[in-house]
């Protein structure tokens, strides 16, 4: 009988000890699990603020370098307007400049000669070739004028002729010009200025 008593505490004994081991092995197990999904849990939402940080990291960075990109094409666009305005000012202030200093040239020419036929001392034959000097001049500023004026008139806005003797040098404002337009100048300063065709020479700038 007694034996039978010890083999039952016995028994009981270590019913406890394994139901209390079961408890303990359940109750760490539940808490690691609730851990373990708490940091998954929180390593998503870190993860998803770094790449919402990054998504917008990357925005400002493609908008910046969209906003340089179009401010470096605004700025290439207002160079080269800019250029071109300043090509095209050079060109009206050389044909408006060498116009000036050419009627210049011609108005001091024709000073010389009438102090010639104003002075005491000069020949009757000095004072002839003085007046005919003067009257030549104002022939060809005349002529020079109407050329130009017609070129004007015809598209070519930008001109200006130079005489030197037998030459005449035209000078238009255009990057090119065609066949039927180079005949057409020289169609207009060869009955203008009364010169042959091959003494007419046209350059662009």
């Amino acid at each position: 009988m007694k034996i039978f008593k010890k083999n039952q505490l016995a028994l009981l004994v270590i019913s406890l000890m394994l139901i209390t081991a079961g408890y303990l092995n359940y109750t760490s197990t539940h808490n690691l699990t609730e851990q373990t999904d708490s940091s998954l849990d929180l390593a998503k939402i870190g993860d998803a603020e770094l790449v919402s940080s990054n998504t917008v990291e990357d925005n400002n960075s493609i908008t910046n370098e969209t906003t340089s990109s179009e401010n470096t094409i605004t700025s290439n666009e207002v160079t080269e307007s800019n250029t071109d305005v300043s090509d095209t000012s050079e060109a009206k202030d050389y044909f408006t400049t060498s116009k000036l200093e050419r009627n210049v040239m011609y108005s001091q020419m024709i000073e010389r000669y009438q102090e010639v036929l104003e002075s005491t001392n000069a020949y009757t034959e000095q004072k002839a070739v003085a007046q005919e000097e003067i009257n030549n001049i104002n022939e060809i500023q005349n002529a020079i004028m109407i050329a130009e004026n017609l070129l004007t008139t015809k598209g070519f806005e930008e001109n200006i002729i130079f005489v030197n003797g037998e030459s005449i040098s035209v000078i238009i404002g255009k990057d090119e010009l065609s066949q039927d337009e180079i005949a057409q100048i020289q169609n207009i300063v060869s009955r203008e200025l009364k010169a042959e065709v091959d003494n007419i020479h046209i350059s662009i700038k």
